[in-house]
């Protein structure tokens, strides 16, 4: 336990050099979750660590996994607007429809916070704007909530 409290520290702290040889003396630090049910890859995502992000990917770690409130890690890189993280994750098979307990999906994290660079990312490569979250609102629904004239453009053309 000691041991994934510091890797998730050096991940936090971006520390890609420490990252790296914590997972070559254990790989199985990839499926630890920190005290708030994050996994590595969502901690790296989250801190914008792109980098971490991609070598935590090839020591294995699970791309959809998701963390105590149900959120994966491209949904936070939608959530925070990491455009790069977000490219990342999807090339290497994220699942772009992936749900949360409250049933929201990227797409929705991306329009509720105006992130249209991503929100264009997620339709390209087959987001589903018809999924309804859990108050039964869609991404174009919010959109409109928003008051967000492009994603409503963007949106209503898919």
């Amino acid at each position: 336990m000691e041991n994934s409290k510091a890797f998730f520290e050096e991940i936090r702290n971006g520390n890609m050099e420490a990252v790296g040889k914590m997972l070559v003396e254990n790989d199985s630090l990839t499926t630890t979750k920190d005290e708030r049910g994050s996994t590595p890859l969502i901690l790296a995502t989250y801190y914008n660590h792109t980098e971490i992000a991609d070598l935590l990917l090839r020591h294995g770690a699970k791309i959809d996994e998701k963390d105590a409130s149900g959120n994966s890690a491209l949904m936070g890189v939608c959530f925070k607007g990491f455009t790069e993280g977000a490219k990342l994750l999807i090339e290497k098979g994220a699942n772009v429809n992936e749900r949360n307990a409250m049933g929201a999906t990227s797409l929705i994290y991306a329009v509720n916070f105006k992130h249209f660079d991503i929100a264009k990312i997620l339709l390209e490569n087959g987001a589903n704007v018809s999924i309804k979250d859990g108050r039964g609102n869609t991404a174009l629904d919010h959109a409109k909530l928003q008051g967000a004239p492009e994603l409503i453009d963007l949106l209503s053309t898919h």
